[in-house]
């Protein structure tokens, strides 16, 4: 019964004319059944509509951030993982950035080599994942970080599957997608995310694109012709840079398997 209704009892009607037990059972599973049958989301591919992106909602004023990640400096150490897993307390299993590890064949070597590959969301200008939530849960600030409103989300998984960086997940705990936001709530107060200031080597560097003066800018403008983004062809505009990326990993990567040997 709903709170707060007010039901009155008038009927007159004999107990032998009132509804069957086993007939009320009926009905009560077919109405439950319509509910379910109206609350079951499909699962289906999802294809980005990546020209069709929603207007960005308000962020830090005139800034645009982006990373640069200097493979040179990453001894793969996986301290960004753990630092990254203790501020943002994702469930056991799940990662907002991880660093792969991968063995490559070098020609006329006769040891394999070792790549480290940080991986993380690349919060893109034009994100796949934005047009396709049905809620607008994912969507993209002015200063170009891409985040979800877990109080909006339904955990359809679309966005997860329109990722072509394998970045978002679906959270075991708040069934929610979830993925890296740049540590936003620790830039906003000046701080550095908590995987640009745990890397020992200093890989990670983080800044304002549009400042020409800001560290990731000026070694960006240093190292111009070395500098790479997974999946250009995808045409997400990626902002999470690398230095040092061979050009094998560069439209081929994927995500998920800790170690993959590769043939270069």
């Amino acid at each position: 019964m709903f709170q707060g209704a007010h039901v009155e009892n008038n009927s007159t009607k004999p107990l032998s004319d009132l509804p069957k037990p086993a007939a009320r059972r009926g009905f009560l599973k077919e109405i439950l059944g319509l509910g379910a049958a109206a609350t079951v989301i499909p699962i289906m591919p999802a294809k980005a509509a990546i020209g069709d992106q929603p207007v960005r909602r308000p962020g830090q004023p005139g800034k645009r951030y982006g990373m640069l990640v200097d493979l040179r400096k990453c001894i793969g150490c996986q301290a960004c993982t753990v630092s990254c897993l203790l501020e943002n307390q994702a469930p056991i299993g799940q990662f907002r950035t991880t660093v792969l590890q991968y063995e490559v064949n070098l020609p006329e070597e006769q040891n394999a080599a070792m790549l480290s590959l940080p991986r993380l969301c690349n919060h893109c200008d034009t994100p796949p994942c934005v047009p396709v939530c049905p809620v607008q849960a994912t969507f993209q600030r002015e200063d170009g970080i891409v985040l979800v409103d877990s109080d909006r989300c339904v955990g359809c998984g679309y966005c997860v599957q329109a990722c072509p960086y394998d970045a978002r997940f679906i959270n075991h705990e708040t069934q929610t997608a979830d993925k890296c936001t740049f540590c936003e709530h620790r830039l906003e107060v000046g701080l550095l995310p908590a995987c640009v200031e745990s890397c020992v080597g200093g890989a990670r560097v983080i800044g304002d694109l549009n400042d020409p003066d800001s560290e990731i800018s000026r070694q960006m403008a240093e190292s111009h012709g070395d500098i790479k983004v997974l999946k250009p062809d995808q045409n997400t505009n990626p902002h999470v840079f690398y230095i040092g990326l061979p050009d094998e990993f560069v439209n081929d990567i994927d995500g998920q398997a800790s170690l993959r040997l590769m043939d270069l």
